[in-house]
């Protein structure tokens, strides 16, 4: 066992003796999570409560990324944002408000990470000032991996502007770009320095959007809260309309599920070889590439929910109708449970999904861990999935004709 380096300084160590020094320190991250209206009107304080949440008395410089899809809703927010800054003698504008490619495309491009990562520099942007991004998933994704990476690590704060990732993505700890045709493969664990949720972005978002994003809501309510669950099969119509009031309510409590599990879960940083909060999400990851992206991820994540629930069903884990409970819901909700890309075959003849399950397992590497459902609100891992399960259940997927 190592000697602590605490007490190796206690006395003079002698040379050519074999030691093992333990280095031992912890590093307590903490941030908040901001629910706001209109955080860019005159006289809001939520942005500058955010970015002076740890006491840094000095001025805010700030270096602010718009996502393009928001600037088409809301063209008047880079000016905005601008005139925001202005009237806050506390904060400035290391430079003009800038659009950034939003949607998972932002996340393909290597050169568009450079081309940030010189931004920054070229502005100026050190260890002290702020990345501020303000977009759907990708966007934060992108703009947490540029500053986490340069000068090792600038502060950044995170606007989420979809229903997405308001309660998933966007208050996690995560960020990445794609790279060498797998998800993710390139990122950084590095936790924002603040949240801010901005209700009036979801008003704009189109309805593709802002269903997409309840899917990820449908699935931590499956593993983690049986009463969410219920809560949602009886505002499902509501839901499917995007009436404001059960649409907020949907999006802070599924938030805070994933705070919780961040928080409390043992691996925020996942370490292991568990992602107990990617239900239905080997799926997903391969449906997206397969569609070349044309399946948005809470879309895709939809279908690897019900295909995860129907094997769990199959698998004897879930009991019987439970499934078919869980698809209504889906169905309710607006969802397409189905995509040509789950059709797609290789060379071999296998269905090119099924190669999801091992880059899955490569993405995290150590041995398979799957959460499947035991019931409704209780998720399980299982580390080996049979193939001849999964082709069932992707053919339950498939619309019957006439329906």
């Amino acid at each position: 066992m190592g000697l602590s380096v605490r007490d190796a300084l206690d006395k003079i160590e002698a040379p050519g003796e074999d030691r093992v020094f333990v280095q031992r320190f912890s590093v307590p991250f903490e941030y908040p999570v901001f629910f706001a209206r209109d955080v860019f009107a005159e006289g809001n304080g939520v942005l500058k409560e955010a970015l002076f949440w740890g006491g840094d008395a000095r001025t805010a410089r700030l270096a602010v990324f718009v996502d393009d899809g928001v600037v088409r809703e809301m063209p008047d927010l880079p000016r905005r944002i601008a005139a925001y800054v202005d009237a806050n003698a506390d904060l400035e504008l290391a430079g003009a408000v800038e659009i950034v490619a939003g949607g998972e495309r932002a996340k393909n491009d290597p050169q568009l990470v450079e081309a940030l990562q010189r931004r920054l520099v070229a502005l100026g942007i050190d260890r002290h000032s702020y990345v501020v991004g303000i977009g759907g998933g990708a966007v934060l994704d992108l703009l947490g991996y540029v500053a986490s990476t340069t000068h090792r690590g600038v502060r950044h704060v995170r606007l989420p502007t979809t229903v997405l990732s308001q309660n998933d993505s966007g208050i996690g700890v995560k960020n990445g770009v794609n790279a060498f045709g797998v998800k993710n493969m390139l990122g950084a664990f590095d936790p924002p320095v603040a949240v801010i949720n901005d209700s009036a972005f979801i008003d704009v978002l189109p309805g593709r959007d802002r269903r997409a994003g309840m899917s990820e809501a449908v699935k931590v309510a499956l593993i983690r809260d049986r009463a969410f669950f219920e809560w949602m099969e009886e505002k499902a119509e509501a839901l499917a309309l995007f009436a404001s009031e059960p649409l907020d309510r949907l999006i802070r409590h599924c938030a805070l599920l994933h705070m919780r599990q961040i928080a409390n879960g043992g691996d925020p940083f996942e370490r292991g070889s568990g992602r107990p909060l990617d239900f239905g999400h080997w799926a997903a990851h391969k449906l997206e590439a397969l569609s070349d992206y044309e399946l948005r991820h809470g879309e895709a994540v939809a279908i690897g929910i019900a295909l995860d629930t129907r094997y769990s069903a199959l698998s004897g884990l879930l009991n019987d109708g439970e499934d078919e409970r869980v698809r209504a819901l889906l169905e309710r909700l607006g969802f397409s449970l189905w995509h040509e890309a789950c059709e797609m075959r290789g060379a071999d003849g296998e269905r090119l999904l099924l190669k999801g399950l091992q880059e899955f397992r490569e993405h995290l590497g150590g041995e398979l861990t799957v959460t499947l459902l035991k019931e409704i609100g209780t998720g399980v891992e299982v580390h080996a999935m049979d193939a001849g399960l999964i082709e069932r259940a992707i053919e339950w997927l498939r619309p019957q004709e006439g329906a």
